[in-house]
């Protein structure tokens, strides 16, 4: 059985907030990004990561390629615990995990050329610049749909779609096997979106790559993914295969947030059917008790405010984790 590319077990990742007060006495508080999050992405797959603003996504991606440092858990890459590796040994590791960012203005180098931007990760590996790395540029750049002559042109001079290009054409010149693509499509126009999409998807059947695709657009997310993954204040709730999660979701939250997708037309609307999530997120300072998404569940019961569902496999391939549907005991 193939293993997976990249794991996570009980990933967590805390902040301290606060702590200042009078005379900065007050203790700091700690806010629970990612707690207790336990998932796998496998070889060429993408693993489409959604959940509302504030819920912990963009910060489980840089979670799982050591941007950040981990509170708890572990994280294996390629079947190596790459959890506590020094800075040395997780350089040559990162050769195989880049990430796309969400802002294609602010994640290009102002000052630097398209050539010095797409080169610098081989810079950095080690490579000396020169003509065989200007070459190297020129063919990713046009294998991303830019010219080879924007080698030596500066990112003002290019449009939203086009800059995000040259982020991915950044991200994929050493080669990696895994993109983490953090609301990668987001920031542009909805025609720019399907094209930077479709871009993602043949440069994955090419390269064998395997994305961790974070958004909070569901139709997107539908359409490029292979596996989903719902994420409520800083736990999965629910992981399915796409067509099963988008047909038949388990989980109270993941069912209110695909009844929350507009209708493509209006005919195909359900009226009076749509799920509706009452009230605000809680604060991951101080989150529930229980299962945290009890005080917004229209179905929650009192073993929901006393103990957190544990994530199981309900069916094959298909876990949640809710007291509504957990497999009894025995």
């Amino acid at each position: 059985m193939t293993q997976p590319l990249i794991e996570a077990v009980g990933l967590e990742k805390y902040f301290a907030v606060g702590g200042r007060g009078f005379l900065g006495l007050t203790p700091a508080v700690k806010l629970r990004a990612v707690d207790d999050v336990s998932l796998s992405i496998m070889p060429g797959e993408t693993l489409g990561l959604v959940g509302e603003s504030g819920c912990g996504k963009s910060t489980l991606g840089r979670l799982l390629l050591r941007l950040i440092e981990p509170t708890g858990g572990a994280i294996r890459f390629d079947g190596q615990d790459i959890t506590t590796l020094a800075r040395g040994s997780m350089r040559a590791v990162r050769r195989g995990m880049q990430i796309v960012f969400q802002d294609p203005y602010g994640a290009l180098n102002p000052r630097m050329t398209v050539e010095d931007i797409v080169a610098e990760p081989l810079v950095i590996h080690g490579t000396r610049p020169g003509e065989a790395t200007r070459r190297e540029v020129r063919a990713m750049l046009e294998r991303v749909g830019l010219p080879a002559r924007a080698i030596n042109r500066f990112p003002h001079e290019f449009s939203g779609g086009q800059r995000q290009r040259i982020g991915i054409a950044r991200a994929l010149i050493l080669k990696p096997r895994l993109i983490v693509c953090d609301e990668a499509v987001s920031a542009l126009d909805v025609s720019v979106q399907a094209q930077i999409v479709n871009l993602l998807q043949d440069l994955q059947r090419e390269m064998g790559l395997a994305y961790l695709f974070i958004a909070h657009d569901l139709s997107v997310v539908r359409h490029i993914s292979d596996r989903v993954a719902v994420m409520y204040l800083g736990r999965v709730v629910e992981v399915a295969a796409k067509h099963s999660i988008y047909a038949a979701p388990l989980h109270p939250y993941t069912q209110a947030l695909i009844a929350s997708v507009p209708a493509s037309h209006p005919a195909n609307r359900s009226r009076g059917r749509r799920a509706r999530i009452a009230g605000d997120i809680p604060s991951a300072i101080n989150p529930p008790s229980g299962c945290r998404f009890h005080t917004r569940c229209p179905h929650v019961m009192p073993v929901c405010r006393e103990r957190s569902p544990a994530l199981l496999e309900t069916v094959p391939g298909h876990q949640v984790a809710c007291h509504l549907i957990e497999t009894p005991p025995g």
